[in-house]
């Protein structure tokens, strides 16, 4: 549980993120000469984040996965910070690019792994990524004819995601996932496996058990 420990004293995981949360600030020390802007790079969040894991006793935990979707490889990162006992972590995707110019297949590999990292911390410690790179470029993002620019989905997730942390109970995120399943079906792939990866989460939480019933597939 979260809050200040009885018997020590100590403040629990969610009164520390809390806390880093408040006074964190990532520079973006990085340059990209191909699209102009400024950002930051996991690297610059986790130099950023030691001084004050340092104040509060807490760590941060890095790890990745491979998983397969369909054809496509993504890597998923977890984000873990752990105070004591007590953890409190977040993933985030990044898929594999099949061919990158200049790069080897491991190098392919790590620049995800790196990519997936980032966006974890990002959701873990309350960083803009409004503010970040990927919102000063147009890579993946559409032009109409007026000029308006589309963010093919990054906006649908954001509401989606907003939505289905309002579900309070089982029965709450069935209603809720009959609800949004066309919604999410049209999200981008890497964004379908975001909201997925959270259903299935919250309903393990609300079951309280490794066995799961089977919800429609997308």
């Amino acid at each position: 549980m979260a809050g200040k420990d009885g018997k020590t004293g100590k403040a629990g995981a969610l009164e520390v993120l809390a806390a880093i949360q408040k006074k964190l600030r990532v520079p973006k020390n990085q340059y990209n000469k191909f699209g102009g802007y400024n950002y930051r790079s996991c690297e610059d969040t986790l130099e950023a984040l030691k001084p004050h894991l340092a104040e509060h006793g807490a760590v941060v935990i890095l790890s990745d996965e491979i998983v397969q979707v369909g054809e496509r490889y993504y890597i998923k990162a977890t984000a873990s910070l752990t105070v004591g006992d007590e953890s409190i972590t977040t993933v985030a995707y990044a898929r594999e690019a099949a061919v990158k110019k200049g790069m080897d297949d491991s190098q392919i590999t790590g620049a995800s792994s790196s990519y997936a990292r980032k966006y974890a911390l990002n959701g873990l410690f309350g960083i803009d990524d409004q503010k970040d790179a990927d919102s000063t470029n147009t890579h993946g993002k559409r032009e109409t004819a007026s000029g308006e620019k589309h963010d093919d989905g990054k906006e649908s997730l954001k509401e989606l995601v907003a939505s289905i942390e309002k579900c309070k109970t089982l029965e709450e995120l069935k209603d809720w996932w009959e609800a949004h399943t066309k919604e999410v079906a049209n999200l981008p792939e890497n964004y379908r496996i975001v909201i997925r990866e959270m259903k299935e989460s919250m309903k393990r939480h609300f079951l309280n058990t490794p066995k799961e019933e089977e919800y429609e597939e997308i």
